[in-house]
Parts: structure tokens; sequence; C-alpha cells
């Protein structure tokens, strides 16, 4: 299946307005000059610097508390990819599958029918990481964006694949383990690109994560401006349309066609809930909508055999709505605490709960009613992921930020 991860929810501050070489120096800011904060207002309020005329092409940052939904919705979408895995794919409902001994629809019906939707927590993902990626390095220069997005992604991964590993050695029967070569390969999470198989299949979104990331990188090296994003949204829309038509393998291993237009629904959010919304940030997430539900059917027609087009797409749909709420402000009401802790585990769990989700299952399945299993089962991993999040992320993380920043000052330094 295809998680995403995010970075962490960073509202920036602001700068002093003011005239620059004869130009409105928030226009600047906007237009020209390399990543720099924006004046705050109050939500729904748009102010200019002193003397200086409101402009219409010049949209103005909206101050907003931090966006606790869309942990939560995190959190929700992590929920659907498991029980998908553990209740609505097409492996699970063939008989004498090597999970449940015979087809799911038969032991659990109702659960099936609903989980065999599931899967589009992975596009939710991305739609959130585009959102997410776009907000937190908003104001980082690339040695930063670098530096967040290694101590975020490494820890966790790396323990997954150890766990993984560890559940495959002791409880044989349902997966093949990976060659020990191939197993070690998987630590540098560029397995992908060496075509080598995943310690655990869901690891194939860290590879569109990826691709996005490298992107990104040159506009974020450039400098973040509100024209920049719409910019590369509108080149990498273009180029994920051009690349299955033009049959150059480069081209469409960076283009990424299948992932890339959800990207760019996060990222055109973004920037309605950080410039307040315009019929041009309307004109691609409309686009985006338009691609991405073609890209659903294809899923379904090569992948997932379950559910169908039109329930999927109206799942999608629904969830891009929420995420214009949450852009133009209708749940910054929302601030549950506990939805930080939430979405922070969602990253863990993601990436432990298939193949050794499974064989747990397996090994279970005669021991209980099936429904309380996965229920338990879920529950397991994610008491889990909480204690991953605790016990290994936090830790390790601050420990690779002091490493990385040493190691970046000393380049700095033999450069100079």
């Amino acid at each position: 299946m295809r998680e995403a991860h995010s970075g962490s929810l960073i509202v920036t501050g602001g700068t002093k307005g003011g005239i620059k070489g004869g130009v409105p120096q928030q226009r600047q800011l906007l237009d020209d000059v390399p990543t720099q904060q924006l004046r705050t207002v109050r939500p729904g309020q748009h102010r200019t610097a002193p003397s200086v005329p409101s402009t219409p092409s010049a949209p103005v940052r909206r101050e907003r508390p931090r966006l606790y939904a869309i942990d939560g919705i995190r959190l929700v979408a992590a929920l659907m990819v498991a029980v998908h895995h553990y209740a609505g794919t097409y492996r699970v409902n063939q008989p004498h599958n090597a999970i449940w001994d015979r087809p799911v629809s038969d032991i659990m019906p109702t659960v099936f029918h609903v989980a065999t939707y599931g899967w589009i927590g992975v596009e939710i993902f991305f739609v959130i990481s585009g959102f997410v990626i776009c907000m937190s390095c908003w104001g980082r220069t690339p040695r930063q964006f670098f530096t967040s997005r290694v101590m975020r992604l490494y820890p966790a991964y790396w323990f997954a694949i150890a766990f993984t590993t560890a559940v495959l050695v002791a409880l044989p029967g349902v997966w093949d383990r990976q060659r020990p070569r191939d197993t070690l390969l998987n630590f540098t999470m560029l397995q992908a690109g060496s075509k080598v198989g995943n310690v655990d299949g869901v690891y194939w979104t860290l590879w569109s994560e990826l691709r996005f990331y490298l992107l990104f990188l040159v506009v974020v090296a450039m400098g973040l401006t509100y024209r920049r994003v719409v910019l590369f949204c509108c080149l990498w829309g273009a180029a994920a349309m051009l690349a299955p038509v033009a049959k150059f393998p480069l081209l469409e291993l960076v283009a990424n066609p299948e992932g890339a237009w959800y990207f760019i629904a996060g990222l055109a959010l973004y920037l309605m809930y950080r410039f307040g919304q315009d019929l041009l940030l309307w004109g691609i997430l409309g686009m985006a909508w338009l691609m991405g539900q073609r890209e659903l059917g294809l899923r379904i027609d090569e992948v997932e055999h379950v559910s169908g087009w039109r329930g999927s797409v109206a799942i999608f749909t629904v969830f891009l709505l929420v995420m214009v709420a949450i852009a133009l402000g209708a749940t910054d009401r929302v601030q549950w605490k506990w939805l930080v802790t939430a979405g922070a585990m969602t990253y863990p769990l993601y990436l432990m709960h298939y193949v050794a989700g499974t064989t747990l299952i397996h090994r279970l399945k005669d021991t209980m009613d099936a429904r309380l299993l996965v229920a338990v089962v879920i529950a397991g991993f994610m008491a889990l992921s909480w204690l991953v999040h605790r016990l290994v992320e936090r830790p390790v993380a601050g420990l690779m930020k002091r490493g990385l920043d040493t190691s970046f000052a000393r380049l700095r330094n033999a450069g100079s």
C-alpha cells in the first residue's frame, strides 16, 4: 500500500512592512525575494504596510493556530489503511489465503465491504504530505529542510525494518523474508531505485515521497514564494500528464504521475491556508481532483480489484472538502492536545502494521472473534507506535540533529 508521513506543523512569524526601490515590500516578499516571513494578521483580515495601498495581486498570510485537525485526519487515514490490509484486500478475500485461510467476506462481510475502501488512506496521506511539507519548510534553508526530513523519516523506519524482520524470523509461514543483503539495502530507503523488494510492502510510498522531496527541494533552494509554488504545481502537473505518453523512463520517474496530483492538491491547499483562496488555486485544486479521480480508477483496476470507483471518488471528494474547510479556518477551534500525539503515532503505525500484523492475525485467527482480533491487533500496534515515537524517534532524532548540524557547520567552515 501507498502512507506518508509528514513534518512538523510550523506557523511562521512576520516582518516589517515598507517600501524598497519603489516596490511594495509585501509584494516583493511574495514574488521575488527568497523565503522571508510575511506580516501576520487575524483570521479573515488583510493588512498591508502603512501608507502602502492594498493590491489584489499580493495575497497576505493569515495567522492561525496549530492545525490539530490535520493530526486527527492522519490518524484516521492510518487506521483506514490498517483495516484495509487486515480485512479488505483482494488477497485476504481469496480461498485458502495465507492470513485468514478463507475469504474474509465470509468471516465478516460488513467489515470487508467497508474495509475495501481503506486504501484511499494512502492518497489522503499524499495530499496531507504536500500541505505539511510546504508548511514546515517555509522560511527554511535547504540544509534545514534536509535535516528535518532525515530526522523525521529514518529513526522509525530503521526500527520498523528490524522489528518486521524479527517477526518474520520468529513467525515464518505467511511472508517470505528478504535476503540479508536486500534487507540491509532497505535501510537506505533507496531500494526501489535498485529494483530491490521492500521488507514490508507499505514502504513503496516512501519512494514516492522521496521523489517529491527532491523536486520540492529545488523550490526551497530558490526561496519559497507564492508565485514559485504555484509555478511548481503547474510545471510538475504538466510533466505528470506528459510522462505516460512520452514513454521516457527518466521523465516518468521524476514526474511520478501516479502520485503527483495528490501532492499538488496539498500544495494548493496550503497556499489557500497561508494566503487565502483565489481562482487560480481553485483551478489547481480542481485539476488535481480530476486527475486524482482517474488515478483512483486505475488503482482499482490494476491493484485493488475490490472497491468501486464511485465510492472511492466520493470518499476522496469529502476528504478534499474537509481539507478546504481546514485551509479556510473552519477547524481553527479544534484544539485537542491529544491529537498531536495521535498524529505522531501515524508514521510508525503505518510502517509496522502490515507484514507483522497479518502474521499475528494468521497465528491468532482461531483464538477469538475475527472483528475483535482486528481491533486488538490495531490497538496493540497503536501502543507500540506510541512507544516507538517516545523511545526511538525522539531520542534518535535529537542525536541526528546534533550530528547533522555539526557536519554542516564543518562543511561551511571548510568551504571558507
